[in-house]
């Protein structure tokens, strides 16, 4: 009877275009995790760009593809979700292109002269650009087609979606780059493919949910709306705590795929390696959400904070491959206990019509995380690894980096949080 019941509460608590939303993300996921994982190594080891330099150009890229939501968010809210999606299935398909054009022989002579640095930071502020889309268009879309009874699950479904794409994305980079021997120039035009078509997705199936559309503030408002949330200092604390989280999370993507073959076999399947957060992830998700829907949004993120620095103490440990997948795997235990509750906490606080807004926002940390952790990240390697040849030291970098977002996020909770819910 229990099972009926929570059958019946999905059927009617979830709009038909929450499927297609999510369904569309599970394919922009697997885009841009696919490219993500040889990112890296596509800029240092192709294109011959230094640790530094790479990150650099990481940065720039995943920095502004988090941070333009913040505008593209208001945007949505104004001008629907539906149109945000082709904003941003045109603007990936045509970016994700031109990166891995940039490593084509085909296209050597185009380039041939030009500075390559500059060249690329034009094509991934596009890419970004039009990526930027993306995640308000599938909160929002979220947040008006679930019903209050089932979005903690909605949240948790999406983030689940979101992490089949993230760990299927690595698989096909490197069955593209390695297995079928396209190279890993390659696997950004499957990734263009892969936008592409979802697209073609977007045009056919998507529907605009009751209550997507209600809002008829003008675009004047809107914008005046997205200082007035930058000046809520409350709600900016807490998003700068969040951002030291994101910093651990991305040297998955910079370092991982350097140390993974520089120091333990220049041939491992690095994509593979990576993706070992994303497959604990769809292994833990359901469940850990089911274990942890009592606790508070508050309680949750600060626990996942907590389990997640634990990840680089187990790689410190004694750093192999295995090693490294047991503490990817720990870091998505910590991922999956905060991450869906954190969107659910943004969707509560968000005043309506201004869901997209506050989605927008909540990638800041994301932003900030990209910006700073890509040539953060370049530097500790360079330095640590490169440079004094002690690697090890920036595991334990890492941890200290996870310790002080989880006692900063605590100590957000008990004195900020408290205090504007006793007022």
């Amino acid at each position: 009877m229990n099972l009926q019941l929570r059958l019946q509460e999905m059927r009617e608590g979830f709009h038909p275009t929450f499927w297609v939303a999510n369904g569309m993300e599970l394919f922009e996921r697997l885009a841009y995790y696919g490219q993500a994982t040889v990112l890296s190594i596509f800029l240092r080891d192709h294109l011959k760009f230094s640790e530094v330099e790479a990150g650099q150009l990481s940065s720039i890229f995943g920095g502004l593809l988090w941070l333009f939501p913040i505008v593209a968010g208001t945007l949505a809210d104004k001008y629907g979700f539906r149109r945000a999606f082709t904003l941003a299935f045109s603007g990936l398909a045509i970016g994700y292109f031109l990166i891995g054009s940039t490593g084509m022989p085909a296209f050597a002579g185009v380039y041939e002269g030009m500075p390559l640095f500059w060249v690329l930071t034009v094509i991934l502020i596009f890419t970004a650009m039009g990526g930027a889309f993306i995640k308000p268009a599938v909160l929002g879309t979220i947040a008006v087609t679930t019903q209050h009874n089932v979005r903690s699950l909605g949240y948790a479904l999406y983030y689940w979606l979101v992490n089949i794409g993230g760990a299927t994305g690595p698989v096909i980079a490197f069955l593209i780059r390695d297995t079928f021997g396209f190279g890993i120039s390659f696997v950004y035009v499957v990734s263009a493919l892969s936008c592409a078509l979802m697209l073609i997705v977007n045009l056919i199936f998507y529907k605009n949910a009751d209550g997507a559309a209600e809002v008829t503030e003008s675009l004047g408002k809107k914008m005046k709306n997205l200082v007035v949330v930058l000046g809520n200092f409350k709600f900016m604390i807490f998003l700068l705590i969040f951002s030291l989280y994101w910093i651990m999370f991305w040297q998955i993507f910079i370092i991982v795929p350097f140390y993974v073959t520089d120091y333990i076999s220049k041939d491992a399947p690095f994509e593979l390696i990576q993706s070992a957060d994303a497959w604990g992830i769809i292994v833990l998700q359901l469940i850990v959400n089911r274990l942890t829907k009592n606790l508070s949004p508050q309680t949750a993120m600060v626990a996942g904070f907590g389990v997640s620095s634990l990840c680089w103490l187990v790689i410190a440990l004694h750093p192999t491959v295995w090693t490294i997948v047991a503490g990817l795997f720990v870091f998505a235990i910590g991922e999956t206990t905060q991450a869906p509750r954190y969107y659910e906490y943004i969707a509560d606080i968000a005043p309506k019509g201004q869901q997209g807004l506050f989605q927008g926002y909540g990638f800041l940390p994301i932003a900030i995380a990209w910006g700073v952790g890509g040539t953060f990240g370049g530097w500790l390697y360079q330095t640590f690894a490169s440079e004094m040849h002690q690697p090890g030291l920036i595991w334990y970098a890492l941890f200290g980096v996870g310790i002080a977002a989880t006692i900063l996020m605590f100590l957000y909770n008990l004195i900020v949080h408290r205090k504007s819910t006793a007022s």
